[in-house]
């Protein structure tokens, strides 16, 4: 089965795999790839490609974009971890480590997975804010000064920011330092996400803590609810991507929404 892949050159490696690896061995699968480069628009390109599979490698904050063109056009989804950290990836069960073999899946078979929505931006994983989306906004910021210590000034910064996310939930009041909005249920460990065990449960799962390094959170699951939060804009990450959000938010998962397509058995 033929299909097309956008590769995200700064995303990270995936093992020592270089960008012409990839390249490669799409070609040897009759897989059309192409590099992305500065000022591309990875949906305007996916929404460009011949009816097929649509792939992206890349980490998880280059995935969200183009499996929301494929769902659009009712077209199966292939991930290729190329990036650090690649928990959508994992979740899915492919080998982070990897990559090559990801690219099995355009001849793979499919399984149908659940994609949640802030407003109208789909997400795979999650939708942080407060502490976690300040790291992750810092973080970037440094990163594009070029600074090598970009994670440590973003944590020390971070950690000296004390202000509170007053919120509401469905209109019930929410004081939180984090507010974790995601795509079926987490394992959540003191300063990671842990695995989800599935991807296809039906419900968000909101976690709240009052705590830069939570020991309990608060936990709420729904298929949709309206987050507000006092000041009318909050600083977000979409799986790990900085942005700025107007609110009232409303989030809802799509069921079973997105194609995706994974490694044949044995691959």
């Amino acid at each position: 089965m033929p299909g097309f892949l956008l590769v995200n050159p700064n995303s990270g490696v995936g093992d020592g795999v270089e960008v012409g690896d990839l390249l490669a061995e799409a070609r040897r699968r009759g897989v059309t790839a192409r590099v992305l480069e500065p000022g591309d628009d990875a949906a305007a390109l996916a929404s460009e490609a011949p009816a097929g599979p649509v792939g992206v490698a890349g980490g998880d904050g280059s995935l969200a974009l183009v499996a929301d063109v494929a769902l659009a056009r009712e077209l199966p989804f292939v991930c290729v971890p190329f990036g650090t950290r690649n928990h959508f990836a994992r979740d899915v069960g492919l080998n982070r480590d990897d990559p090559l073999a990801a690219l099995a899946a355009f001849d793979g078979v499919e399984r149908r997975i659940d994609v949640g929505r802030a407003g109208e931006r789909l997400f795979l994983n999650n939708v942080s804010l407060g502490v976690y989306a300040s790291l992750v906004h810092r973080r970037e910021h440094h990163r594009r000064r070029r600074d090598a210590l970009a994670l440590g000034r973003a944590l020390a910064l971070t950690a000296r920011h004390r202000h509170r996310l007053r919120a509401s939930v469905d209109g019930s009041p929410l004081d939180a330092r984090i507010i974790l909005v995601a795509n079926n249920h987490y394992a959540l460990d003191l300063l990671s996400l842990g695995e989800r065990e599935q991807l296809d449960g039906g419900l968000l799962h909101l976690y709240a803590a009052g705590g830069l390094l939570p020991r309990t959170w608060k936990e709420r699951t729904a298929p949709e609810f309206a987050l507000d939060i006092e000041g009318g804009r909050v600083a977000a990450a979409f799986d790990g991507e900085p942005v700025e959000l107007e609110t009232p938010i409303r989030f809802r998962i799509e069921p079973r929404a997105l194609r995706v397509l994974l490694p044949p058995p044995g691959a």
